[in-house]
């Protein structure tokens, strides 16, 4: 009974590990979150078809959810900036960097994050 107990505790513990790992796989990296304070670099480009199109480069300290900083550089692709003063969830792997962001609103903040943002 007590091997039983004891390969079912570990089975546990491994699915949940295995859970982890998994879900920093399928998100792609670790999450940050950062204050756009700028309106970015103004990036003029073509593509492979020669049709123009307009990049915003950003460079901007971001937080994770234990308050560690590390700077992010990421472009959008609009027809505009960012709007100030937003807060951007943005997803960072070590291989390719910045692979997505989505705004959020201050609420959705992890409180050491809001206070390195100054909130």
């Amino acid at each position: 009974m007590k091997k039983f107990l004891i390969g079912l505790v570990s089975l546990i513990v491994i699915a949940f590990v295995g859970l982890q790992i998994a879900d920093k796989v399928v998100k792609g990296g670790e999450d940050y979150y950062v204050q756009i304070t700028t309106d970015g670099e103004r990036i003029d480009e073509k593509d492979s078809s020669g049709n123009p199109y307009v990049d915003y480069k950003y460079s901007l300290p971001g937080y994770d959810k234990n308050g560690e900083k590390k700077v992010l550089n990421f472009n959008a692709s609009k027809d505009r900036p960012l709007r100030r003063e937003a807060f951007l969830k943005v997803t960072w792997n070590e291989k390719k960097g910045v692979t997505s962001y989505e705004e959020v609103t201050q609420k959705q903040l992890p409180k050491k994050a809001a206070e390195k943002l100054g909130f």
